[in-house]
Parts: C-alpha cells; sequence; structure tokens
C-alpha cells in the first residue's frame, strides 16, 4: 500500500504545471471532446509508466541495492531541483486534428510528451525501490489521472486556482526528503 500511496501523492504533485498538464489543457481546447482525451492519457500513461517502471526494478537487479540506493537518492534530489523549473509547453508537442481521431491523437501525443518527464523519471526511481511494480504503476498512472482529468474537464478555472508554485515547492520538498532518507540508507 505504501508503494500505491507514495507513487500517487508523488505523481500527481509532480504533474502540476507540468507540460504534460499544459499539453492536457490544450487537448481539451482544441478537441472539446473530453472522454477521449481522457482515455488517452490513461492509455499513453499505462504504457509509458509500465515501462518506466520497469526500467527501475530492471535497474535494480542490475546495478544492486548498494549503488542504486546512491542512484536513487541523487536522483529524488535533482528532481527536487527541477520540481522548481516551470515547464512550457512547446509547439510541437500539441497535436493537430488528424485522422486518427481525438483518442489516438492524445495517446500519441502524450506518450511521446511524457519521455524523460519529470513524472517518467520519477516513476523510474519508484520502481526500482518498491515491490511489487503493479502498485508502483497504479499508482502514478492515478496520480497522473488526479492531475490531469481535471484539467481536460474544467480547463482554464482550475488552473488560475491553484497555486502552482506552491505545489512545486511541496512537491520539491517531498523528493528531497526521500532523496536524503535513500542516501541515509532509511528503510532499506
Amino acid at each position: 500500500m505504501e508503494a500505491f500511496l507514495l507513487s500517487t501523492g508523488i505523481v500527481a504533485l509532480a504533474e502540476m504545471g507540468d507540460k504534460t498538464q499544459l499539453l492536457s489543457l490544450v487537448l481539451a481546447a482544441r478537441f472539446k471532446r473530453p472522454w477521449p482525451i481522457v482515455a488517452g492519457i490513461f492509455v499513453a500513461t499505462v504504457l509509458n509508466h509500465a515501462l518506466a517502471g520497469a526500467a527501475g526494478a530492471w535497474l535494480m537487479a542490475a546495478i544492486g541495492p548498494d549503488v542504486m540506493r546512491w542512484v536513487l537518492g541523487i536522483s529524488f534530489i535533482a528532481m527536487a531541483v527541477w520540481m522548481l523549473i516551470p515547464d512550457k509547453l512547446d509547439e510541437d508537442d500539441a497535436p493537430s486534428r488528424s485522422h486518427f481521431g481525438v483518442f489516438a491523437a492524445t495517446t500519441w501525443a502524450f506518450f511521446l510528451a511524457e519521455m524523460g518527464d519529470k513524472t517518467q523519471i520519477a516513476t523510474v526511481a519508484l520502481g526500482a525501490q518498491y515491490e511489487p511494480l503493479i502498485a508502483v504503476v497504479v499508482g502514478t498512472t492515478l496520480g497522473m489521472m488526479l492531475a490531469n482529468a481535471p484539467v481536460v474537464f474544467f480547463g482554464d478555472a482550475i488552473t488560475r486556482k491553484v497555486p502552482i508554485r506552491a505545489v512545486h515547492a511541496v512537491a520539491a520538498v517531498i523528493f528531497a526528503v526521500l532523496g536524503l532518507l535513500a542516501l541515509l540508507g532509511v528503510g532499506t
């Protein structure tokens, strides 16, 4: 349960103001069809985070827990710093209308935008640290959906009321604490 809850919370916080959340807003404004957009985000997230979590578990097995403790500690601290840098959505990340439909366009755009993103890196780290892997993937997917689905349905109203800078600061503190705990070997 710890892996699920921590994964959900970390990714939901990390996603606030992230470029994939901005992409969700752009998709909602462009297509005005929330259900296929939310379904596309869900499918892209499950696929992306399953691969990321598996990569983290593989890394743990390949390099061992002693080295991985340092990798995780440094990664979480780097994520804390990265949380304080605001994301911007590039024009190339926003899909145009296509013959593939709203669902396929959303799935493809979201999967690609998530590559190398904060939440994907966090999923790799969580997959390396926690078992069972399914708890991490379900948790990170739920975190993504908690952050992105409301944006698709309610758009600008939410983004104007949520203090993104404060959310990023809280997420940065959480990542920093997790990094320090990993470096100190707490919980191993």
